[in-house]
């Protein structure tokens, strides 16, 4: 987007009225040249709305221009009138926080047509060297893209410094940081046998009194059955689940966002109920026997009706993602388990239905990733098979025995 430009500094001249006149002329957005009047019974005053004129066109002219402006007032500007709104709040609050965290302490204070694709790279390359996740240093850099980006396109810089700077690859990135370069799915965090054992025994664990010692604890063991994401089963209402037909339909989501007022202002948190990750995540899954049980323990525990949520708070609410997550690491302390995050269940439930499980008479049991695929909510199986399979290297112990070559 073009600027408007003053083409001369102002002209004065006498009416036949005897009155004075004045006129400035200049370019607006679109290029199309413009003239601005003005009328006073004196030449002095003509002159002082001419000089009052241009003086708030100057203003104008620099409000307007976002390469004068520091980098961080240019994009919080940006996240609120061209992010705010358009996408999710979760995704809003991540991408804020990207940019107060990593980029304005960087180069929050460079102005915009100071920037050069050196300075982009820095950051990169120097949060690589701090030790950040490549997923972490991959959502700034594609921060920083959509931002020049709209730079570029509003035509208020006539480069992209983003267009060359590429992202690092990972292979890269893991050997900068002295990480061993091994398969995705090998550093998948899974639980083993014992850890398992020790957590169903955790879950029944209860005090003197006879009561249960951990509030809601079987969901967890539910997730470990279903592989619902935390926001899944938070949003989970006992009306979607049906014991006879032994399913559960998966519609809403419960997130923990930051609670903003008119201004965009951060002002205390806030629960939203509602959109799935994506339109795959909406989806009707099976319940096993484990599964079943959980359901009806839970029910025991605390029950507000149909339309309550199957996990709620003490007034039969929406439980806080917070609190639901402070419980999970408890339960982990006190059965003596490794802290992992809630997502560990999930990537168990996936690699033990695909590498397979052994019933009572030995025989095994496994799915196919595209099942799983489905299962997960996943829009394709490729994500399933990358970043949610533990591979197991037993299996192919003696594979190759009757391929002597």
């Amino acid at each position: 987007m073009a600027l408007k430009k003053l083409l001369n500094k102002g002209t004065v001249y006498k009416r036949n009225d005897n009155r004075w006149g004045g006129a400035v002329r200049y370019r607006d957005e679109q290029g199309v040249t413009r003239r601005k009047s003005f009328c006073a019974p004196t030449k002095k005053a003509v002159l002082q709305k001419i000089n009052d004129y241009i003086e708030r066109f100057k203003n104008e002219v620099a409000e307007a221009d976002e390469t004068n402006k520091p980098l961080r007032n240019s994009m919080q500007k940006w996240l609120r009138i061209f992010q705010y709104g358009t996408v999710e709040k979760a995704t809003y609050d991540r991408k804020e926080d990207s940019a107060k965290l990593y980029i304005y302490p960087r180069i929050g204070d460079l102005i915009i047509s100071d920037v050069t694709a050196a300075d982009l790279k820095e950051i990169l390359t120097q949060m690589m060297n701090e030790g950040y996740s490549h997923s972490t240093v991959k959502h700034v850099y594609c921060l920083l893209s959509e931002f020049f980006c709209y730079l570029c396109y509003e035509e208020y810089i006539p480069r992209n410094p983003m267009a060359y700077v590429r992202m690092i690859k990972k292979t890269y990135f893991d050997a900068a940081q002295n990480k061993a370069i091994i398969a995705q799915s090998d550093v998948i965090t899974v639980f083993t046998d014992d850890e398992l054992e020790l957590l169903k025994k955790e879950v029944f664990a209860r005090k003197k009194n006879g009561t249960l010692k951990h509030h809601q604890a079987a969901v967890f063991l539910l997730m470990l059955n279903t592989g619902l994401r935390t926001s899944e089963i938070l949003g989970l209402l006992n009306s979607d689940i049906d014991l006879e037909k032994r399913e559960m339909n998966i519609v809403r989501a419960v997130k923990e966002v930051k609670k903003r007022n008119s201004n965009k202002d951060v002002c205390g948190t806030e629960l939203v109920v509602g959109g799935m990750k994506t339109a795959a995540s909406k989806r009707t899954i099976p319940l096993n026997s484990s599964a079943i049980e959980m359901i009806r323990i839970l029910r025991i525990e605390r029950w507000f009706g149909e339309d309550s949520p199957l996990i709620s708070n003490q007034k039969g609410a929406f439980l806080n993602p917070g609190t639901f997550r402070s419980r999970w690491y408890t339960l982990l302390d006190d059965a003596g388990i490794p802290h992992k995050g809630l997502h560990a269940l999930r990537h168990t439930f996936a690699t033990r239905l695909i590498n397979g499980v052994k019933d009572e008479d030995g025989n095994l049991h496994t799915l196919s990733v595209k099942q799983v695929a489905d299962l997960l909510g996943h829009t394709t199986s490729t994500v399933t098979e990358k970043y949610y399979v533990k591979r197991e290297m037993k299996k192919l112990q003696g594979i190759t025995d009757d391929f002597n070559l």
